[in-house]
């Protein structure tokens, strides 16, 4: 497995993580026991930083994964969590009180006396410039209850704009084939600024893996089904905001570009997203053991030829640029 800094932290992570929504809900229905099976192949594989939220299943991932953790204490993982989403989006919300009180609901569910990293789950854009907030998130530093913060972000602007923060340890954005925004300036300027980057959503969120058609249907508890327009939060979060038909067959195009690489099309997409400059760690998520495992394995393939990063340029180009490169 290859491993990065992740940023400002100063930790070593392995370049492949776990995301842990589906852990929590969001994505049909998960089990204690099938969550800790996912848990398990993913730390065998050598992933070493799990990424959660507050919110998913409204503190059920956090929880599994305290429980896992301490009985695993043998285990150095890194638990990257978020916090913002737990009232409504507006700037005044982003408050020292709030702060504190969902801190202290992490460290609960989490069972840990500090926080690896605590990340602002895709706040209003205007909480990016001010000052205040940031000060209160260094208050929580120092006062032991977070060791490093970070945010999650929508757009590459609001990325721009804690890349500027001089003590942000981290972003994380949703970055993959079928969103390449992210290349032109927020990678080069956070490898300037020594921050880390955290991809999300790396799979668009499972069409990358070249298994679904048209006529693919999901759960109706699955936010592939209830926000594919929005409905529920921002669209961009849902097959990377691009259209289902189109991605579909973007993603027939993509998996004859990585079979012509000999790798399968979810490997082959992990991979070169992990093997991107500036990238610190890749976080998909897993629904089954095997999932988990041969999510991590593309922390272990070689470097990719050139010519398989202009083949996902075209494929972009054709099917995608014009309809969301100014988006996000």
């Amino acid at each position: 497995m290859r491993t990065s800094i992740l940023g400002r932290t100063g930790a070593t992570v392995s370049s492949l993580g776990l995301g842990t929504w589906q852990l929590g809900a969001d994505w049909g229905d998960v089990s204690e026991t099938d969550a800790r099976a996912v848990l398990d192949a993913a730390t065998e594989s050598g992933v070493t930083i799990f990424d959660t939220a507050d919110v998913y299943g409204d503190g059920r991932s956090e929880q599994l994964i305290g429980r896992y953790l301490r009985d695993r204490p043998e285990l150095d993982v890194f638990v990257a969590t978020k916090m913002g989403r737990r009232l409504p989006q507006k700037p005044e919300n982003y408050s020292a009180e709030n702060f504190e009180a969902w801190t202290t609901r992490s460290l609960q569910n989490l069972g840990v006396d500090t926080l690896d990293l605590v990340q602002l789950h895709c706040p209003p854009t205007a909480v990016y410039g001010i000052d205040r907030v940031f000060d209160d998130l260094d208050a929580l530093v120092e006062r032991g209850r977070m060791r490093h913060y970070g945010v999650s972000v929508e757009r590459v602007d609001e990325a721009l704009a804690a890349i500027a923060r001089p003590n942000v340890a981290s972003v994380q954005i949703i970055v993959n084939a079928f969103r390449l925004k992210p290349l032109d300036e927020v990678l080069p300027a956070a490898q300037a600024a020594g921050v880390g980057i955290i991809a999300r959503v790396p799979l668009a969120s499972g069409l990358l893996s070249g298994r679904y058609t048209r006529e693919t249907t999901f759960a109706e508890n699955d936010h592939r089904t209830y926000n594919r327009h929005g409905e529920a939060f921002d669209v961009g979060e849902t097959f990377s905001g691009v259209d289902y038909e189109a991605g579909v067959e973007a993603a027939q195009r993509f998996a004859a570009l990585a079979e012509a690489h000999g790798l399968a099309p979810s490997t082959a997409a992990l991979a070169w997203l992990a093997q991107l400059p500036g990238v610190s760690t890749v976080i998909p998520g897993a629904r089954s053991p095997e999932q988990a495992r041969a999510n991590a394995a593309a922390g272990e393939v070689a470097d990719l030829p050139a010519s398989f990063h202009e083949g996902v340029v075209a494929i972009y180009d054709e099917f995608f640029r014009a309809a969301i490169h100014e988006r996000w």
